[in-house]
């Protein structure tokens, strides 16, 4: 199952840009074969020029975990990992973060600086959090996307479902109609039963003492097609029933 085939992705890229901006820190959705979904949003200047390949890096060797969110320092920046689940399947994964977790104080900043070999004022452009504001950020996330996109799929699930009981809504009313014109030739044979039986069981009369076998067959013909008439009548009293169900049904699909 991939994300794309019921999920819009601009919805997941509102996403991304509302968080990033509310949180200055960076995130990007990839699919379940690490593949880019969306754009990178909140990507500072800074990471751009010294930390990308670090993002890069970290979404090539950040897989599926059975924590909500998995965090790694990589050039002294955080960055975070939250899986995206629907129904149990691993779609993908939101990475980002690109943020200083501690003081921010000098001394961290230029450790940072010269871990990238870059100027401590560039450095100063990364924001700067607490790491219990990072998880309790990067936990919202996680589950805002997981909650959207559980319920486009449940609503994709749902329609899916709908259409494939109205297709066989549509053939079990074929079905019935079948069997009705089927049901109204047997009342033709029927009639034709006690026809034959009636004509023979007279010219069984007619025939005096010859005529006994011929009216014993022509009296079991007769049981036959009273019994056919029963049977037909019970088919036709079945498929009402079944008519009935079958338009509340189509009735409960149509809701």
């Amino acid at each position: 199952m991939h994300i794309k085939v019921f999920f819009d992705l601009s919805l997941l890229e509102q996403i991304l840009d509302d968080w990033t901006t509310a949180t200055g820190m960076t995130a990007i959705a990839v699919d379940n074969e690490g593949n880019y979904l969306t754009d990178a949003f909140g990507l500072s200047d800074f990471c751009s020029r010294y930390t990308k390949g670090d993002l890069d890096e970290w979404k090539r060797s950040s897989r599926s975990g059975s924590d909500s969110a998995i965090f790694s320092v990589q050039s002294g920046l955080t960055n975070f990992a939250t899986d995206i689940i629907v129904a149990g399947s691993y779609l993908g994964r939101i990475i980002g973060g690109q943020v200083i977790v501690g003081d921010g104080e000098d001394e961290q900043l230029e450790s940072i600086a010269a871990a990238v070999n870059a100027d401590i004022d560039a450095v100063r452009e990364v924001p700067v959090k607490s790491e219990e504001a990072v998880h309790s950020a990067v936990k919202l996330l996680g589950d805002m996307v997981n909650l959207i996109v559980s319920s486009e799929y449940n609503k994709t699930n749902s329609s899916d479902l709908v259409a494939t009981l109205e297709n066989d809504i549509s053939q079990a009313a074929d079905l019935i109609e079948e069997i009705n014109e089927k049901s109204l030739a047997l009342d033709k044979i029927e009639s034709k039963q006690k026809i034959l039986s009636l004509n023979a069981s007279i010219e069984a009369a007619r025939a005096g003492e010859f005529g006994r076998g011929f009216a014993v067959v022509a009296s079991e013909f007769g049981k036959l097609a009273v019994n056919s008439g029963e049977i037909n009548r019970s088919i036709k009293s079945s498929l009402k029933t079944l008519t009935a169900v079958i338009d509340e049904m189509e009735e409960s699909s149509q809701k």
